[in-house]
């Protein structure tokens, strides 16, 4: 079972084709009728337009012509360039372009059965993260008998230009497509989650570590059905598809098409002075302007290959317009690439992606209040919704995205399309179960770009430990939806933050109501004991306070551990004691190296201070080798941290 399907303006198209069928008529779409408000919100367009069904554009017109992928793809002359890039990618990926237009056999015309057809189509889109099937008729803008917007190349099949009518119904009219970038796109069709790669920051010619990452990433990526594109910048408007020496256009949106790591046998080794071949294929979607560098259709690199060895290898094209590229000249050449991962199925059970849909929210009540704008407003900027999640083990890359709820229904009254949106990552105490009211200790662990498009991402590689997302609009003081989400090849167990300290209950006022909340950040611990030279100390923490315990990760072989690991503690009393104890991990029992005990009183100082490790017993236990360098804040103000 697959999640819920939502209808749009609740059309049920197998109601509606059965109607049509039952009455002998094509259908006309009441919600989307052939007028200009279903083309521009307050303008006209020149010339005359008229709204014709396929059939009276071509004969024998289809859905789909043969492969949906074999096909060049034209923007028409009010078309919009990454619609055009976005139909080509998506035509990469079987199993996003069937979900897109589902039950397309069903759907396309049957000349053997003429009474059967009803001008009805189906199609589906991710929209804010729900799955939406969209109806509408088969009535497309045309001037002069040409379609206006996107069309095919082979002039019977009109797939694209009905998935295009679709989503101008879905986002308000056809000119609401402006302005979408191709990953919006791209993910409105397939659920993708959409990471942008700046090439010339991350420096993949010069660091051939990260060029071979990259390579894995995007691997992995399309072999899990992801979709891939890449472009050149293209610095002013007038170098837009001005082509580059290597005959590639700059402005211009390239599909990955397939990508392979290839071991090369003893002959070809000889030839290419290789062991492997890191090869990727790209598409032009319009059928032009090929690479003209190594590997392209006349290079010199295809002529050491017989037809068996291209067999072999993999390297074959399926279509005009498709070539392929070393992983070092694609490096070298493009500038932009857009990754959209494949995150709508779990992957042996195990989910990748975690999703949660909030809202900005204005209140009276200031602890109500989830409105707070962004970081440069330091009083109000803890106000917003506050996510947790867990990075179980180091070395995973995470990747967040932030999307707020589309407002371009809304822009014939006047509203923005969007809002300036963007989010703040802290890492945050090991233990934190309640909001950040101020931050003292905690690590800004990244931030997003601040901008008024749809959605916003950061991609890094997190460390172990609890992270708190603070989603936010730039200003304070406003309302709005949004739509968070987190892919990691690891569990992450998102949720949100939404209580500010412990709950009132039967339990803990049998026992006593906390009183005192005490922030801990424990930096490091040096000149560890080390009884024989050749011994390997493995330290660890764990800070203990009540029943409560909190274990940090091991650092290997080393006797001056940095940890800079945070906890936090709800007390009763100043007499429950914060215990922080070092311990050295050893194969068949661990050994105990010394601890400290902490009164932690709010009254205390808050600086980072430096304190002799003791044996168990107290504050006045024997002093032992090494030290611990830490950090305590307590309040007796359960809101002030």
């Amino acid at each position: 079972m697959g999640p819920p399907l939502k209808l749009f303006k609740n059309q049920k198209y197998q109601e509606l084709k059965q109607e049509c069928i039952k009455d002998s008529r094509l259908f006309c779409d009441p919600t989307f009728l052939p007028e200009n408000d279903s083309l521009f919100y307050n303008r006209l367009l020149p010339g005359k337009v008229v709204w014709k069904r396929p059939q009276d554009i071509c004969d024998d017109p289809r859905l789909i012509v043969g492969n949906i992928s074999n096909h060049q793809l034209i923007q028409g002359r009010l078309g919009h360039k990454p619609m055009v890039s976005a139909f080509s990618c998506l035509a990469v990926q079987e199993s996003h372009w069937t979900k897109t237009i589902p039950n397309h056999k069903e759907q396309e015309w049957d000349p053997r059965k003429p009474d059967k057809y009803a001008g009805i189509f189906r199609f589906r889109f991710w929209h804010f993260g729900e799955w939406t099937e969209v109806v509408i008729d088969d009535l497309l803008p045309t001037i002069n008998g040409d379609l206006v917007f996107s069309f095919s190349t082979s002039m019977n099949e009109f797939w694209n230009a009905l998935l295009e009518k679709a989503y101008a119904k879905l986002l308000g009219c056809y000119e609401a497509l402006d302005g979408l970038t191709i990953t919006d796109i791209i993910m409105d069709f397939t659920g993708t989650l959409a990471e942008t790669v700046d090439m010339q920051k991350g420096r993949y010619t010069e660091l051939v570590e990260e060029k071979y990452k990259l390579f894995g990433e995007l691997y992995k990526t399309f072999t899990k059905g992801g979709l891939i594109c890449c472009s050149i910048e293209s610095p002013n408007q007038e170098e837009q598809e001005v082509e580059t020496d290597w005959g590639l256009l700059k402005g211009h949106t390239y599909t990955m098409t397939d990508i392979r790591k290839i071991r090369l046998g003893e002959r070809l080794m000889e030839v290419f002075s290789a062991e492997k071949l890191y090869m990727v294929r790209l598409r032009n979607p319009l059928g032009r302007q090929e690479w003209s560098g190594p590997w392209s259709e006349i290079s010199e690199e295809w002529q050491q290959l017989t037809s068996a060895d291209r067999k072999n290898l993999g390297l074959v094209m399926s279509d005009d317009g498709e070539f392929w590229m070393s992983l070092e000249d694609f490096c070298r050449n493009f500038h932009k690439l857009n990754v959209c991962r494949n995150v709508n199925n779990p992957i042996f059970g195990r989910k990748e992606l975690e999703s949660v849909l909030g809202c900005w929210t204005v209140d009276d009540d200031p602890l109500m209040n989830r409105s707070g704008g962004c970081y440069n407003n330091r009083d109000t900027f803890l106000q917003n919704p506050q996510y947790i999640f867990t990075v179980p083990e180091d070395g995973h890359k995470i990747i967040m995205s932030l999307q707020q709820k589309d407002l371009r229904t809304y822009r014939r009254m006047g509203r923005p399309d969007n809002y300036i949106i963007g989010f703040e990552l802290f890492k945050v105490e090991m233990n934190r179960k309640f909001r950040l009211h101020h931050l003292y200790i905690q690590e800004r662990a990244g931030t997003s770009t601040y901008i008024d498009t749809r959605t916003v991402f950061l991609s890094k590689y997190l460390k172990k430990g609890n992270y708190v997302l603070v989603p936010t609009m730039f200003q304070h003081g406003r309302t709005s939806e949004f739509l968070l989400r987190i892919f990691s090849e690891v569990p992450v167990q998102l949720r949100e933050l939404t209580l500010d300290m412990p709950k009132m209950s039967c339990w803990n006022l049998a026992r006593g109501y906390p009183k005192v909340v005490t922030q801990l950040t424990v930096h490091s611990a040096e000149g560890l004991e080390k009884k024989y030279a050749n011994e390997t100390v493995n330290p660890y923490l764990v800070i203990k306070c009540g029943k409560e315990e909190v274990r940090s990760p091991v650092q290997k072989n080393t006797v001056h551990a940095i940890f800079d690991t945070q906890a936090i503690f709800y007390r009763r009393t100043t007499d429950i004691p914060i215990i922080v104890q070092v311990w050295n991990s050893r194969k068949f029992c661990d050994q105990f190296l010394g601890q400290v005990t902490l009164d932690a009183d709010p009254s205390d100082c808050r600086d980072l201070k430096s304190l002799y490790l003791r044996k168990k017993g107290g504050p006045t236990a024997k002093v032992k080798q090494g030290h611990i360098s830490l950090k305590v804040i307590s309040s007796d103000d359960l809101t002030e941290l």
